[in-house]
């Protein structure tokens, strides 16, 4: 599926595509890693194992992980090539979720975002061949699912720090992994093809993949690369949530509070003694907004590497790694929704009341009520999303007679852009909401006036063809120089080395955004509105606009206007969405890291003991700039004629201790305690304000916010029982002060406020608020559990069975932002993660089953005050693969075979607001290695 996305007025960069050239022959299946043959190790890399994993050993993939994380000083968990390659997922953030105390962030049955010990996801650092990745989102936080998992080697979620480690993740960071020749032993090429089907959309995706990489005597080269088309439908019962019957009691009609009133009292027995009271109000609670919606996402996705080195000799190796890839998304979301809130509405009956249920917050629900006039829309969303990602980057290691020296150069960027439309058509007409055991319904009421709002296409009056255009550019380069001394010292045996470095970064991040609403046949021209009706469009069927049938959410089905037929129709020739000035910010930002660190080794008693310990410099300039908005003599409002800058910045000095003590040869003893931070979202950064004429209240960004800060330390113990297998508990403690928040920072004196006619309405003072460093901090705590047990160990005809499963249990000291005091973990925040995989596998035939789960947790905060809750949610994936040669497998995966719904609530089950149905994903593969 194509679609173009208009830039009108908009610089924009080649395609990158075709940078891939010749690479575009010879492309990664990281399977291509499992495929390898065995080779020696660089020496200058002490965490490379003697060898690499040989085709499809799931096995050997799991030793070669707990080899890592034994040779680790810290604490780390890491996933390597059969394991990111081979197993069950859709994108590198769903193999992500294998690692303990990794979760991942799904949104209509993808994995997103990836969160480390259930802290917020821009809480993680994330780094491809150790430099910093751009991202076409927002803020920090990098969208994982834009990267193709064929085309990762290894991924390591380091969660103690050292000095060496760039800083910016308070959960963690996770550092991945490109192949490169060397990690192969001659010539290799590996290729494979897939095709997958999802359950709802009937849809049959391809993916195609492959690597070559060769050595020759000194030099290598490696090319890889990875195309996929994703089709994934979600049909969805959601959108219900509570709305405090305040909106309707303080109605400036009076009108419509007076008989809300009426019906409370009538229906209810409720009698409201004030209703301009929101302390009172708030707690009367009615539905929000229910709505059917089917979804269409579909992804094209590219990915490949190249790598070069030159190794003439153990001692020095010299690299080039380039990474390109693109991930364009149109998706297609058809909505039938009842906004019971309409500003014309009120209470007409209320059918059924709980007073109970929520008792304890003193919260009466109206679970079942007709209203007089509901705003019944029929919503046509189009959301295209083009991002295009490069990085590029070389590296230098050498050795000799007691000295090592790495150097690292690079650049890493990302632009995205999103192209947003909504087709709205809007009833008036009385109605009947009510919770279902599902989610929620709109139906006909006892009123003559009402409507059948699925089959009524007259009814819906034209209100807007709305459009937004976003462009993200981000750009980041970086350079780094370390050098470390060995030492043999008599008199201080224990010092076995020194390490300096610095480490310098550029990153500017700039957005643009526009919005505009399409009324008439032509710019300006409203003619449409409110004349023109849902049935004088083309309409589809909501079976035939998505593939694969019949809505699934729910027994019902409607007609629509599909999007292709609205871009066509209602966008008028010349037309483009303007950038809108306010919206606009760039945020530049430099950093000088400098850091040293120690190695001590050393014997207590039989123990022998390692320890890294050092400290990290961190200077941080910031610039940043955004258009002001001001008032015009005739009470409108322009902006700034050019960007306003600010600059802003901070240092900070973060220590790092990590020790390890072997108390056998099998039982490890391991502790860290570091300082840490996180660097404010981008967004918050920029400087741009924007005005509110009546509350006097000028919104700004903030270039001098500080980072949040971590102070954190863990211990663990670690038995480790060969063949890959390992049995570890750990406890962490972090305390996180700084966390972002808005506030009052002062006030403009003497500000002109104009009326429309041009005369002065006076001069006020305004109140400036902005993004700031709260006080005080708060704690997260929590337990990871971790068991690789190879069955044969334990019983030997078990031989190649086993079992990978991992615990994190988590506890924070810091409570929801509700305004009604209503206690609640921080949003995002689940009390605990396992997953569990176990395997099969002999020399010709492999299995895998995997059940991956996340507790419940609050995803947001209602108006501020009604806690949401999503449902803990718990997925069942497989795999299957038969080797019929040394050169030739056949594999078949499931994605969700258990076809699991994604579902959540308001405050108390009873009370739901979504119910997802994604569907199940089953794929037939090929591939073959020469």
């Amino acid at each position: 599926m194509t679609r173009s996305i208009n830039t009108s007025g908009v610089g924009r960069r080649p395609n990158m595509a075709w940078l891939m050239g010749g690479c575009a022959l010879a492309g990664l299946m990281s399977a291509g890693a499992a495929a390898a043959q065995d080779a020696p190790a660089p020496a200058e890399d002490a965490a490379q194992l003697d060898e690499v994993i040989v085709t499809g050993s799931y096995q050997r993939s799991l030793e070669r992980a707990v080899d890592i994380k034994r040779e680790n000083v810290g604490f780390s968990d890491s996933i390597v090539a059969t394991d990111v390659a081979n197993f069950p997922e859709q994108n590198l953030a769903e193999a992500l979720q294998r690692i303990p105390g990794v979760t991942i962030e799904r949104n209509r049955g993808l994995g997103g975002r990836v969160s480390v010990r259930g802290l917020p996801a821009d809480f993680t650092f994330v780094t491809i061949n150790d430099l910093a990745t751009a991202s076409g989102s927002g803020g920090r936080e990098v969208e994982l699912d834009i990267f193709a998992s064929e085309v990762i080697q290894q991924v390591t979620v380091q969660k103690s720090p050292r000095a060496a480690d760039e800083e910016g993740g308070i959960a963690g960071a996770v550092n991945i992994s490109t192949a490169r020749p060397f990690d192969y032993s001659g010539h290799e090429l590996v290729g494979a093809v897939e095709g997958a089907y999802n359950s709802i959309s009937e849809e049959i995706d391809p993916k195609v993949s492959f690597l070559a990489s060769n050595t020759w005597g000194d030099w290598g080269a490696l090319a890889s690369f990875s195309t996929a088309r994703r089709t994934n439908r979600t049909d969805s019962n959601s959108g219900i949530n509570f709305r405090s019957l305040t909106r309707f009691l303080s109605a400036n009609t009076g009108v419509r509070g007076e008989q809300a009133m009426d019906v409370l009292e009538r229906d209810a027995g409720i009698i409201v003694q004030d209703r301009t009271d929101t302390d009172e109000t708030d707690l009367i609670i009615f539905q929000d907004k229910v709505g059917d919606r089917a979804y269409l996402n579909t992804q094209d996705q590219w990915g490949g590497t190249l790598s070069l080195q030159y190794r003439p000799s153990s001692t020095f190796s010299l690299s080039f790694d380039a990474m390109l890839g693109g991930y364009d998304t149109v998706e297609d979301e058809y909505d039938a929704a009842a906004y019971s809130a309409s500003s014309r509405s009120t209470l007409e009956t209320i059918h059924e009341y709980d007073d109970t249920t929520l008792a304890d917050y003193g919260i009466v629900v109206l679970r079942d009520v007709s209203y007089t006039a509901t705003q019944h829309e029929f919503l046509s969303k189009e959301r295209i999303n083009e991002t295009e990602y490069a990085q590029f980057g070389a590296e230098m290691d050498w050795s000799g007679d007691g000295w090592e020296a790495h150097a690292l150069a690079g650049y890493s960027g990302a632009e995205k852009t999103l192209d947003y439309a909504n087709l709205k058509h809007v009833a008036y007409a009385p109605s009947r909401t009510r919770w279902t055991e599902r989610g929620g319904e709109t139906i006909p009421s006892a009123n003559p006036a009402t409507i059948d709002m699925y089959d009524a296409p007259t009814s819906y009056l034209f209100e807007a063809y709305e459009t937004t255009l976003e462009q993200i550019s981000d750009d980041k380069y970086a350079a780094q120089g370390d050098l470390t001394r060995y030492f043999d010292l008599e008199a201080f045996p224990a010092l076995t080395s020194v390490q300096v470095g610095a480490r310098y970064t550029d990153r500017s991040k700039e957005r643009q955004y526009g919005e505009l609403k399409i009324q008439g046949p032509g710019p300006g021209d409203s003619s449409w509105v409110n004349t023109r009706t849902l049935a004088d469009s083309e309409l589809t069927p909501i079976a035939d606009l998505v593939p694969g049938g019949a809505y699934s959410a729910r027994d019902l089905t409607w007609s629509q206007v599909s999007n292709e037929y609205a871009r066509q129709t209602f966008r008028y020739d010349g037309f483009s969405t303007p950038f809108n000035p306010g919206q606009y910010y760039e945020v530049s930002e430099e950093v000088l890291s400098l850091y040293a660190m120690a190695d001590f080794n050393f014997d207590i008693g039989p123990v022998p003991v390692a320890i890294n310990g050092g400290a990290r410099y961190v200077d941080t300039s910031i610039t940043s700039s955004g258009y002001h908005q001001v008032q015009t003599p005739t009470g409108g409002t322009t902006y700034t004629p050019e960007p306003v800058s600010s600059d802003g910045g901070y240092d900070k000095v973060l220590p790092s201790l990590n020790i390890n003590a072997e108390l056998t040869d099998s039982l490890v003893l391991r502790a860290a305690a570091s300082e840490t931070l996180m660097r404010p979202a981008l967004t918050d950064l920029a400087y741009k304000r924007t005005a509110n004429w009546n509350s006097f209240r000028f919104t700004d960004g903030n270039p001098n916010l500080e980072p949040t800060y971590a102070k954190q330390w863990e211990v663990g113990l670690e038995r480790y029982l060969g063949g890959g297998g390992l049995l570890a508990v750990s406890y962490f403690w972090k305390e996180i002060e700084g966390v972002v928040r808005s506030e009052l920072t002062g006030v403009v004196p003497n500000v002109t406020k104009y009326n429309a006619n041009g005369t002065i309405d006076g001069v006020y003072d305004f109140e400036v608020y902005q993004p700031v460093n709260a006080e005080g901090s708060y704690e997260v705590s929590g337990v990871e559990l971790v068991a690789i047990v190879p069955l044969g160990l334990i019983y030997e005809p078990l031989e190649g069975f086993g079992i990978n499963a991992n615990y994190t249990l988590l506890d924070s000291s810091l409570t929801g932002e509700s305004d009604l005091d209503i206690p609640t973990p921080p949003v995002g925040l689940a009390d605990s993660t396992y997953n569990v995989t176990l395997y099969y596998e002999n020399d010709r035939f492999q299995a895998r089953a995997s059940y991956n789960f996340k507790d419940k947790y609050v995803e947001g905060i209602g108006y501020e005050m009604y806690p949401i809750w999503r449902d803990a949610y718990g997925q069942t994936d497989i795999s299957l693969s038969y080797n019929l040669n040394d050169s030739i497998q056949l594999s078949v995966e499931g994605i969700n075979i258990t076809d699991e719904a994604t579902t959540g609530y308001t405050m108390d089950p009873s009370f739901p607001t979504t119910y997802e149905l994604s569907g199940r994903r089953v794929s037939f593969g090929l591939r073959a290695s020469f």
